[in-house]
């Protein structure tokens, strides 16, 4: 008899850093929100912790360091595949050049303003409603 494998939520970070009227976001080249926007962010490795994930990620995509504040959003992804369970930071840019890498299309500081006309992923209207000036 075949058994189903158990499948477990995936664990993931993000990094949510406004500047004024600004936002930065990568979109996302590959998965299932592939050509959408978000802050930057993805998994959490093995060994390593939520915050050393998020300051890597954000390198990683945007080749930018920054400093972590408090979290300041969790929820879940769910798709038909997979699931993840997010953990945002608050975080300050302190360095580097904004290069989009990684798994990042493209990197940005997006005004507020111009959202609404961004395809961007389920989870990003409350984050913006949380950090919106």
């Amino acid at each position: 008899m075949m058994t189903t494998p158990e499948r477990y939520p995936i664990p993931g970070v993000g990094v949510v850093c406004v500047d004024d009227d600004r936002i930065l976001l990568v979109q996302r080249s590959r998965g299932p929100f592939k050509g959408s926007w978000a802050v930057p962010g993805g998994k959490v490795d093995f060994g390593e912790s939520m915050r050393d994930a998020a300051r890597r990620e954000v390198h990683e995509e945007t080749g930018l360091q920054v400093e972590l504040g408090p979290v300041i959003w969790t929820g879940d992804a769910i798709t038909e595949h997979e699931h993840y369970v997010l953990v945002d930071f608050l975080g300050t840019v302190t360095g580097g050049h904004l290069q989009a890498a990684d798994d990042a299309a493209d990197a940005r500081w997006v005004a507020f303003a111009d959202l609404p006309g961004l395809s961007l992923t389920p989870t990003m209207a409350e984050l913006i409603a949380l950090v919106r000036p």
